[in-house]
């Protein structure tokens, strides 16, 4: 599962594990895991449970209730999907200087859950407040999520002593929580959304988020303790003024870009230009630091290359949320006998498959890296673009020739996810856990907020892509949106007049970047200097 990506949960876990020291004795691999594992497990599991709910169901509400065109929720989408990866620098950072991972969770998970609860009164409500209560809700999503994201996962490392064996299988036990609630998580919010009320959909997550955070505090003091008995994530100080007017000046940032296009009236992107420049500036700012040495700047050189070819996967992957919903919605044939399936249902194929087919791909890196056959990481992160150029190769073939007006078998979608999911297993453990290796120290924590923009600008571009689709037959039910539905977008100069075409565009975007990338990786790798 992406988080994304999420990214990506992926990223997060073994990334987290590879940074984390390992922290055990010898002899304690024997035991069994501590009981702040499993609690760890379960506030996590209901965490993710409240974001891919409300992630299933967002684009659809904007849709059919708000009466937004399919392109105005998209860049809605990527701007909350994109500002969600940017908020867990600003997170990390309060953590790690005053709250502790303890106090982090709370406010995130309190945060977040009162984010949910105002979409379920967006949901409630019409017209204009039905729009500033949405606003509302998003940004209190967004920077919940902040202080949520960068800290429960480093919690389950200090579980643990040094030399402990038992982290890998405690990180393994960990990313299931998080299948878990993004597998069950469409299935409840998306059958009340779509069957019921979207407000129930909103609702549920809310819960679900509610549940997790009452778990964590409840049980916290008793369970989160080193294997010496000490208390991990507690809180370093007080928070000053300076940090306070951080988190308030955040807030009305993030407040202020989700409202500036409806405030002024204008066509400006500010957050697209947030995270692209950001993404611009970051690198020439550290690659330009005189006390870097030649081999530093070729291994920081390969992190920027990589994190440039991640934003085309998570870009393509993370229509998930985005045009894929819509497709499935509007021109994917969903009855089962006389049940039709709702359209936020697909979005649970991925976990499911994560967790069928993530020990068969941990078994297949294992059993070839026995033989020295293990592709390094830039030729996994090829193999993973090809698939994902795959996925859409099977879907755009499923849609040649088609009119809008044709609705095609769900089983085409299924296919495309099964291989997305194959190609996430080939990329994204690198992530984090691979610039944890080439970073250099004194860079580190500046370099992990790199590749924290590069997923925001994946997901970023993942929206302003998916406002390309062209409108399709149901859309021009949806009010405002008909207006849109038949203009004719265009790209780079190729017109996107029908679905095939757009298919087209993530199949060349992915399967070139996959062929750049192979051909690329053999350099990349003399850069690396023998870390694989």
């Amino acid at each position: 599962m992406s988080n994304t990506n999420q990214n990506s949960h992926l990223d997060q876990i073994t990334g987290a594990a590879a940074e984390e020291p390992f922290r055990t004795p010898p002899d304690a691999s024997s035991k069994g895991h501590p009981k702040g594992l499993y609690l760890l497990f379960f506030t996590e599991m209901w965490e993710r449970f409240s974001y891919y709910g409300m992630r299933a169901i967002f684009v659809l509400f904007m849709t059919k209730m708000l009466f937004l065109s399919n392109s105005d929720a998209s860049n809605i989408y990527g701007s909350y999907t994109g500002l969600v990866y940017l908020t867990p620098l600003l997170g990390g950072y309060l953590s790690d200087r005053y709250l502790g991972n303890r106090r982090s969770i709370i406010t995130g998970g309190a945060l977040m859950a009162i984010g949910q609860f105002l979409m379920f009164f967006s949901a409630s409500a019409a017209g204009a407040s039905a729009m500033t209560l949405m606003w509302t809700g998003l940004t209190f999503l967004i920077i919940g999520n902040g202080f949520f994201k960068p800290n429960i996962s480093t919690m389950v490392g200090q579980l643990y002593p040094q030399g402990d064996r038992r982290v890998d299988s405690a990180f393994t036990i960990f990313y299931m929580g998080i299948n878990l609630g993004a597998f069950f998580s469409p299935l409840v919010c998306g059958t009340l959304a779509e069957k019921v009320d979207y407000k129930w959909g909103f609702l549920a997550a809310g819960i679900g988020m509610i549940v997790g955070l009452i778990t964590f505090i409840a049980s916290k003091n008793k369970v989160l303790k080193t294997s010496e008995g000490a208390d991990i994530g507690m809180p370093v100080r007080k928070l000053d003024f300076s940090a306070i007017a951080m988190i308030i000046g955040a807030i009305a940032i993030v407040f202020f870009l989700m409202n500036f296009k409806s405030w002024f009236h204008s066509e400006i992107d500010l957050t697209g230009y947030l995270i692209y420049g950001a993404m611009i500036v970051v690198p020439v700012v550290i690659l330009s630091d005189k006390s870097l040495s030649g081999e530093e700047k070729s291994r920081i050189w390969v992190i920027f290359i990589l994190a440039f070819f991640v934003i085309f996967f998570w870009s393509a992957f993370e229509q998930a949320g985005a045009s894929l919903t819509i497709f499935a919605d509007e021109q994917t044939d969903r009855h089962i006998g006389s049940y039709i399936m709702p359209a936020s249902y697909f979005q649970s194929i991925n976990p499911l498959a994560i967790i069928a087919l993530a020990p068969i791909f941990s078994l297949l890196w294992m059993n070839l890296g026995k033989r020295n056959l293990e592709p390094a990481s830039p030729r996994k992160m090829a193999y993973g673009l090809a698939l994902l150029c795959l996925g859409y190769v099977v879907i755009a073939f499923a849609v040649k020739g088609v009119n809008d007006t044709v609705k095609i078998s769900m089983w085409w979608l299924f296919g495309l996810y099964i291989l997305h999911t194959m190609g996430e297993l080939c990329l994204s453990p690198i992530g984090l856990s691979m610039v944890s290796k080439l970073a250099p120290l004194r860079f580190s924590s500046l370099l992990m907020g790199t590749w924290f923009l590069a997923n925001a600008a994946a997901n970023k571009l993942a929206g302003t892509l998916s406002a390309l689709i062209p409108g399709g037959a149901a859309e021009g039910g949806h009010g405002a949106a008909s207006a849109a539905s038949s203009t004719v977008h265009s790209i780079m100069g190729f017109q996107i007049a029908n679905l095939y075409d757009f298919f087209m565009v993530f199949i060349v975007m992915t399967g070139v970047a996959s062929i750049i990338l192979f051909v690329l990786s053999g350099t990349l790798l003399k850069m690396m200097r023998g870390i694989r």
